[in-house]
């Protein structure tokens, strides 16, 4: 239990942006795994759709600080690597 003003304030703040930072990790991992399961099915548009929707919200989410930048950008590399695979797969 917080003992100040302060350390109640902070403990709000705390657990709002928790809230918060839950919802756009749950958002960013269901969309990866909406790449994911197209690239898998061989379904390469809606994988690349998926993609663009999934690229944009790594992004967001790198720059608000809820995942690191580096894994954002590890993440849209091996999506895009599977979403290629499945092109040559196809044909």
């Amino acid at each position: 239990m917080p003992n100040s003003a302060s350390a109640s304030k902070r403990l709000r703040q705390s657990k709002d942006r928790r809230d918060q930072n839950r919802s756009v990790r749950t958002s960013v991992r269901r969309q990866i795994k909406k790449v994911r399961v197209a690239a898998a099915a061989g379904d390469v548009e809606t994988a690349e759709t998926e993609f663009r929707v999934a690229a944009k919200k790594l992004d967001q989410a790198a720059a608000g600080n809820v995942i690191h930048a580096n894994a954002a950008a590890r993440t849209k590399s091996r999506l895009s690597k599977a979403i290629k695979v499945a092109k040559q797969a196809k044909s």
